[in-house]
């Protein structure tokens, strides 16, 4: 044996192993998920997903199925056998469903800018100037939330025939460029903002506009993206009001456009559900663009760092 390996220390022995530990589920504050209770929170959540998504899903299905299958089947198919396009072709072939998509686009956008301008100018207003006639203004805001659209729709085609915006798409954005729910939206989240930044940066010379670009904006951001979600879903879903003020088919939205597809005598489900499919795909692409800001506007305000 040589000196090396007279000198070197014994390895020690191997650890004894642990016994895995069972994986436990806690909530918020800890406390621990009995197995039942978390079943029954998946089972709950489960039933309100299928509520949700399966008539999307089904309506997606058939417009997917062919002339040959039978969409009234019992029990119900839900996988179309042959899937094909062509229902989709139908549509365009039908009505042009693409100048339709067209104009309910630049309804949305500019509404989505009106609102988003507009709502926040007022929130900011509302939330940090101190004038007198504020908790009016606010109150105002409030109950224009609780006056149905229908007990003043006479009053707005009444307006637009006035200005002579009828069968205009300024007409169809007008009445809706800034609701009051978007506005509140934006005070509430503009009062989570720490006033002492403000303060700060009116000590450091920074004006009313400075301060509500550079500082109140930034922090608002979920809140801002929330009414881009709401305006863009109500313009692009809107149906009465669009159906009163237009009149020249050219000019029609996706949703008047649409009812084309009902017919008088006769209806082909897969026809309309290949329609209905392209007038949500929009609205789908927008929430997965924007869904990290709108589940982050409910926090809206906080101060990270």
């Amino acid at each position: 044996m040589s000196v090396i390996e007279k000198t070197r220390p014994a390895a020690p022995p191997p650890a004894p192993r642990r016994p895995a530990r069972r994986r436990r589920f806690t909530d918020e504050n800890g406390r621990r998920i009995p197995g039942w209770e978390l079943v029954l929170r998946y089972g709950l959540l489960l039933a309100v997903l299928a509520l949700m998504i399966g008539p999307f899903l089904w309506q997606l299905s058939t417009s997917l199925k062919g002339p040959t299958e039978d969409i009234f089947s019992s029990p119900p198919k839900f996988l179309p056998g042959e899937p094909t396009l062509h229902n989709y072709e139908r549509v365009a072939d039908t009505i042009p469903v693409w100048d339709y998509a067209l104009n309910s686009l630049k309804v949305a956008v500019a509404n989505v800018v009106t609102n988003c301008v507009g709502a926040a100018l007022a929130g900011y207003a509302l939330a940090r100037l101190r004038y007198r006639g504020r908790r009016a203004a606010t109150l105002a805001f409030v109950l224009a939330m609780l006056v149905p659209v229908e007990g003043i729709i006479i009053a707005q085609f009444t307006t637009m025939r006035e200005l002579g915006l009828n069968n205009t798409l300024i007409g169809v954005v007008l009445p809706g460029s800034i609701a009051s729910l978007n506005v509140l939206l934006m005070r509430n989240a503009f009062l989570n903002v720490p006033y002492e930044i403000e303060e700060a940066a009116f000590v450091d010379g920074a004006n009313v506009w400075q301060r509500f670009l550079r500082i109140a904006l930034p922090s608002v951001k979920g809140t801002l993206a929330v009414v881009a979600i709401f305006a863009f879903m109500g313009a692009w879903d809107d149906f009465l009001w669009p159906l009163i003020v237009l009149s020249d088919p050219s000019k029609f939205t996706l949703t008047i456009g649409l009812n084309y597809l009902h017919g008088t005598f006769a209806n082909d489900e897969r026809l309309v559900a290949a329609g209905t499919i392209i007038a949500v795909a929009p609205l789908i692409l927008l929430f997965a663009c924007l869904q990290r800001y709108f589940f982050r506007g409910v926090g809206e305000g906080a101060v990270k760092g």
